[in-house]
């Protein structure tokens, strides 16, 4: 039976923090709005206690939001979670985010602390947030580089405390996929009360591998993944919720599934760069430019007989405008001959033989053929005179 993933979505808090993209409470709640149209299950719609405006937009998406889950970031102090609980007061579903380093790195260096000291503190902010709320997630900051028996011993806690939720973060991106994967295992094998909360992927892009790892994750036993709407993030980024959500879909045999309408995946994406002001990169899976487009003649030849050749993901089914031959002095006399024929011309297989050759010509002086340069070489192959 197939069992759901739950998507945390996190564009509007870790998101938020891309130099320069600050968003005001308009902007938030806007984005909030089409969030939960997309079918997101969990929207952290920021950290209350780090600023009056960001206080403000929470407790506006709290109103506002009618189906998804409204979250609140707070550190493990009781201050912070006193301000997330106000700041959600009005939220149909409120939950409170709270926790601590779990890492010897953060132990040591960030609170001077020790093991103890640290599991204490955990056990104790999800007791607070428990006073406000049902739902608590706690996060294990830097669980990636953690000590699995430790987290362990951590997650046990917390989840005896009350936490509803427990997120390992692979907060700077370190780890491989296997190890990962083996870290949720752990979890799931080592920790006695686990079946009473829903572990979470959050992990970060500083290799590359956020995607992997979350899916790796969840298919060690992991039921939530937190994202963000063209991978947005602190540093290299977070995870893609639009990646992560075509990889399961892609690979029904995983028997995971989401509630994410991927219709709206494109149309979202071009509403958070124009938002926030951050330009997709043009290669970027599922929402690029490029995502759906042909340059290269073997490409294009294989794409035009059987668009599967090259295509494993249907542009409509995420929103995209449709697949896009593109003419570079790479592509070849079936894509020449397809373009030709979308604007109107019906040559035969010896006049584009000709053609191709100036349009090899024209190809090699611009880095792509436009529309305007195909109808200019039409008109000038169809004046010419024909031979007797």
């Amino acid at each position: 039976m197939e069992q759901q993933v739950f998507i945390f979505d996190t564009t509007l808090r870790d998101g938020e923090q891309v130099p320069g993209c600050n968003l005001n409470t308009k902007e938030k709640l806007a984005l909030a709005l089409k969030l939960e149209e997309l079918g997101v299950d969990i929207i952290e719609a920021g950290f209350p206690i780090s600023s009056p405006g960001d206080f403000e937009s929470v407790e506006a998406i709290a109103k506002a939001v009618k189906n998804a889950t409204v979250c609140g970031l707070s550190r493990a102090v009781q201050k912070d979670i006193e301000v997330a609980a106000a700041a959600l007061k009005s939220a149909k579903r409120p939950r409170i985010h709270t926790g601590i380093g779990t890492s010897d790195y953060h132990i040591k260096a960030k609170f001077n602390a020790t093991r103890e000291e640290i599991l204490s503190r955990a056990v104790q902010a999800v007791k607070w947030a428990k006073n406000f709320v049902d739902d608590v997630e706690f996060y294990a900051e830097d669980a990636g580089r953690t000590d699995n028996d430790y987290l362990a011993r951590v997650v046990e806690a917390v989840i005896r405390a009350g936490a509803t939720v427990v997120n390992i973060p692979d907060t700077t991106g370190y780890c491989l996929p296997q190890q990962y994967g083996d870290k949720m295992a752990y979890l799931i094998n080592n920790v006695p009360n686990i079946d009473k909360a829903i572990l979470s992927c959050h992990c970060h892009n500083d290799l590359g591998l956020a995607t992997a790892n979350s899916i790796q994750g969840v298919i060690a036993g992991a039921r939530q993944i937190e994202c963000t709407i063209n991978g947005l993030g602190e540093r290299a980024g977070n995870t893609s919720l639009e990646e992560v959500v075509m990889v399961l879909k892609q690979h029904k045999h995983l028997g995971l599934y989401t509630n994410i309408n991927t219709k709206l995946l494109n149309p979202l994406s071009r509403e958070v760069s124009d938002t926030m002001r951050v330009p997709v990169q043009l290669n970027k899976a599922i929402v690029g430019a490029n995502a759906f487009s042909h340059s290269s003649g073997i490409h294009q030849d294989g794409f035009l007989k059987d668009s599967q050749t090259y295509e494993i993901i249907d542009p409509e089914e995420v929103g995209a405008e449709g697949s896009k031959i593109v003419l570079t002095a790479r592509s070849g006399r079936s894509a020449l001959a397809h373009r030709f024929q979308k604007i109107g011309y019906s040559f035969n297989r010896n006049d584009i033989d000709v053609l191709y050759e100036s349009f090899l010509q024209v190809a090699d002086r611009k880095k792509e053929v436009e529309e305007d340069d195909l109808h200019m070489l039409a008109k000038a192959y169809q004046a010419e005179p024909a031979i007797a």
